[in-house]
């Protein structure tokens, strides 16, 4: 926060917070019965996503930019969050050691591969409480197979590949769940309280029911993608990932279908795992993948609609299904020949014969 009083230039950033914090806790004795590590965190928190603001605002069109400031949220609105650094926490007998005196008993999903950095407590929307550890990562690395894959992310399927064995059809968890989660949000409209008075027992017991649902069908579409993920990475040396942002889907017929197959977590669950066991994810520019040809590389003349689901180039006359064709683009723009995505890698130009 920059501005200017009496022709000097004020500027407020972490450092300035800090002296603040530690200001404020000496006059205000409720303040300083808390941790300052926490505290301090929240600051370099906001700080952060101020200048991430502040950096989407200047990489927009001049028309387009809006000061949009990371905003206060009520308190009924925000969930509880602290983050405690390394001198704010310390891990002993299986417990987790917060600064303030404070001792959780930890319920651990794995153990810790490292020594944590940092640990993040939170709560969710059901209630239940978390501690999230920042390690190291480590590489597990795999047996080489000499194979290589083309993921395209379609309309019919969530990933359609160049090899059929690991093409990913839409699990439709949100569609199986639909009717569910409807019933409990008609009771939450049914029970919803005026405006400002308190919400009645039967509201929040609505209310817990539709955030289960939700957070169920989240870690189903996490599992799913999870799974296939471990599956190509097993299978191959190299996958070539469109890079493909689902982002503006949600403004078009297809937004509920989208938003069910889940594209964005799928993705990330490949390039994570594709990070922890050290194969070679690139991710390719999504730009023309669908009108350019896998073969001879021509590019159609007009865009083709969703409703052509069969790709024909105007160059060679190759017919395929779209969405293969586009998997095996992605080999090409990734510098590998997709004559190899169905089995081993071929090798190199042939040796000149012999005299």
């Amino acid at each position: 926060m920059q501005g200017k009083a009496g022709g000097e230039k004020l500027t407020c950033g972490p450092a300035q917070l800090d002296k603040m914090l530690t200001e404020a806790r000496r006059v205000s004795p409720w303040l300083a019965e808390g941790a300052s590590v926490p505290q301090q965190q929240v600051i370099r928190d906001f700080a952060r996503s101020r200048a991430k603001a502040l950096k989407d605002i200047k990489d927009r069109l001049p028309q387009q930019r809006r000061a949009q400031m990371p905003m206060w949220k009520k308190k009924r609105e925000a969930r509880p969050s602290l983050n405690y650094t390394r001198r704010g926490f310390r891990l002993d007998d299986g417990r987790l050691h917060l600064a303030g005196q404070i001792v959780v008993t930890v319920v651990w999903s794995r153990p810790l591969p490292a020594d944590p950095s940092s640990v993040r407590v939170y709560r969710d929307g059901l209630g239940h409480w978390y501690a999230s550890f920042v390690v190291p990562a480590q590489v597990e690395p795999l047996c080489e197979t000499g194979r290589v894959l083309g993921v395209d992310w379609g309309a019919t399927e969530t990933a359609t590949t160049t090899d059929d064995a690991y093409d990913l059809p839409h699990a439709e968890h949100g569609r199986r769940a639909a009717q569910r989660l409807a019933r409990y949000q008609r009771m939450m409209a049914r029970r919803r309280p005026p405006k400002g008075q308190p919400a009645s027992a039967g509201y929040r017991q609505a209310q817990a029911q539709a955030a289960k649902l939700h957070k169920k069908i989240a870690r189903q579409r996490e599992d799913t993608g999870r799974k296939w993920a471990k599956s190509v990475m097993r299978g191959h040396d190299g996958v070539a990932v469109e890079d493909f942002r689902p982002r503006f889907l949600a403004k078009t017929t297809m937004a509920r279908k989208a938003a069910d197959a889940a594209i964005a977590a799928t993705k990330r669950a490949l390039v994570e795992m594709g990070r922890k066991h050290g194969r070679d994810v690139r991710l390719v520019h999504p730009a023309h993948t669908t009108m350019d040809c896998a073969k001879c590389g021509a590019r159609t003349k007009h865009a083709l609609p969703l409703s052509m689901r069969t790709y024909t180039c105007t160059g060679c006359g190759a017919v395929s299904p779209r969405d293969k064709n586009s998997a095996r683009v992605m080999l090409v723009r990734a510098g590998w020949n997709p004559d190899g995505a169905e089995g081993v890698r071929p090798p190199g130009p042939p040796a000149p014969a012999a005299a």
